[in-house]
């Protein structure tokens, strides 16, 4: 009985909160004037934490052809996260993986059901769990892929792309801490949490320079990171133009400022923190 009232509370405030992030959403979309050389014009935030829905709307539709899938590792509770705009708003068919699986069953209880298609798993990932992952996309070349999982994201992107994923348009989380010159990553744990890993709650991750570097030895290029120093993107440049591509001129780095608000000092001194961690280079 209290589990099912538990649920009916959090369900309401889930809906209530994709009535709000639908609302918010087309307002802010709407009242953007996008410059496509300027990736900072095309942000907007409905579901995601940062500017990811509208990034990622100006580079679906500058897709050449599209498949209107996804896959997202690190989905929460399915309302704030890189893929409810295109389930809820979009109708995109796809995977959302959460390892919580109290938060994944209200992403299925209460998000996928917008879009015939969808569903939401709950599993912990680790390099073991790839395949798994795979095998249960609809295709092995989705729209977009987001990662976000506050740890092992470049060892589970590394399996990924060495199993067969080869999206066309690619969100990955970056630590800031690293600054913009290093090439780092956390060294893989099959049990990370980034609670645990370290006080700080500042080890966890991958730098931006260490996601250039795989991606672009995928193939891949660069396009830019969000304004609050979050998330990358890149994307697969056999599906855009070149004349679009060749005009971005996005930013290439900058301070999360989560972490700057949190911790008062910039990148450099928060990595003074966690400068005796073990960390792998890319």
């Amino acid at each position: 009985m209290l589990k099912s009232i538990a649920n009916y509370l959090a369900d309401n405030r889930d809906r209530q909160r994709i009535a709000i992030a639908l609302a918010k959403g087309g307002a802010m979309r709407q009242a953007r004037q996008i410059d496509l050389t300027n990736p900072a014009t095309w942000e907007f935030s409905g579901f995601s934490q940062n500017g990811e829905d509208g990034i990622i709307e100006v580079l679906r539709r500058q897709l050449r052809s599209s498949n209107r899938s996804f896959l997202e590792i690190g989905s929460a509770n399915g309302v704030e996260n890189n893929s409810a705009w295109l389930v809820v708003a979009e109708r995109y068919e796809g995977l959302m993986i959460e390892g919580n699986p109290r938060l994944a069953a209200r992403a299925q209880r209460n998000v996928v059901g917008y879009s015939i298609g969808t569903q939401c798993r709950a599993i912990f990932v680790t390099t073991d769990s790839v395949p798994e992952i795979i095998g249960a996309i609809p295709y092995p070349d989705p729209d977009v892929f987001s990662l976000d999982i506050d740890g092992n994201d470049y060892h589970i992107a590394r399996g990924m792309m060495n199993g067969g994923l080869r999206p066309r348009i690619v969100v990955v989380e970056y630590n800031s801490v690293y600054g913009q010159e290093r090439s780092l990553s956390v060294t893989y744990r099959s049990d990370f949490s980034m609670k645990g890993a370290h006080p700080s709650e500042l080890y966890y991750g991958v730098s931006i320079t260490g996601w250039r570097r795989f991606f672009e030895g995928h193939g891949y290029r660069f396009v830019t990171v969000d304004r609050n120093g979050v998330n990358a993107f890149f994307v697969d440049p056999q599906y855009f133009d070149t004349s679009f591509l060749d005009g971005i001129h996005g930013l290439d780095f900058a301070e999360n400022r989560y972490q700057l608000r949190k911790f008062g000092i910039p990148s450099e001194q928060q990595f003074l923190l966690i400068a005796d961690q073990n960390f792998i280079s890319i």
